[in-house]
């Protein structure tokens, strides 16, 4: 199959001031993604990196990426859907490329991704679902230890009857870690996201899940970038 692989990378960042050309691990945030989809067999010219910030154009650039626009304004901003930024990269690759099967989404933010992550969820593909995604087992589980506050304003287990003890014995739940989506062009173009009735999980351990959003988190990869020794 041929993917196209998108780095979405736009330049406002509130929560970690241009963390997307920061240096980590001794490149730019960035550079870890582009790594990561070469090192998964991707061509050159099957790399998309979609940002609005002609600095982050000019690192891809000098790490040997073509970038050839600069995302519209519209699609620049906090509230910028990721649907409408993949679907504006898809139709200015296919223009040049031909049709794509896949769309292989790698978010800057997760620089601890493998290259066999991103094989393993292209194995799970196929075009008879909607998306592979990558998920950790949650850090809360609505059998366990998740709550709601009910109108009278005391607490009830989210889901089922409360009556598990230990964690172990529920059931297991996901959530998204950001690492890795494989997507189906044809099942973006119809519909959001979140409205995929065909999505299959790609599970990735929690050490190797941390999503980039606050400066915490920053301080804390940098202290697991440190100690790597790849």
């Amino acid at each position: 199959m041929r993917y196209l692989y998108i780095i979405p990378a736009r330049g406002g960042s509130k929560g970690i001031p241009g963390k997307n050309i920061k240096p980590l691990g001794g490149k730019p945030l960035i550079c870890h993604s582009i790594d990561h989809a070469l090192a998964a067999g991707a061509p050159l010219c099957d790399i998309c990196l979609t940002t609005d910030d002609p600095e982050i154009r000019r690192v891809g650039e000098e790490y040997g990426l073509t970038v050839p626009f600069l995302r519209p304004a519209e699609l620049a901003t906090d509230k910028s859907g990721s649907r409408e930024v993949m679907l504006h990269a898809l139709d200015f690759y296919e223009q040049i490329n031909g049709n794509y099967d896949g769309i292989v989404l790698l978010q800057p933010t997760s620089p601890l991704r493998k290259a066999e992550d991103i094989i393993a969820a292209q194995r799970l593909y196929s075009k008879d679902i909607d998306m592979v995604v990558s998920v950790t087992e949650a850090a809360t589980n609505p059998y366990y230890n998740a709550f709601e506050t009910a109108p009278d304003g005391t607490l009830h287990i989210s889901k089922g009857e409360g009556l598990y003890t230990r964690r172990q014995d529920a059931p297991k739940v996901w959530e998204y870690n950001g690492a890795v989506y494989v997507i189906n062009p044809a099942s973006l173009r119809a519909m959001p996201m979140g409205s995929f009735p065909r999505r299959l999980p790609l599970p990735m351990p929690r050490e190797r899940s941390l999503d980039l959003d606050t400066p915490l988190d920053w301080l804390l990869m940098e202290q697991l970038f440190s100690g790597k020794k790849d």
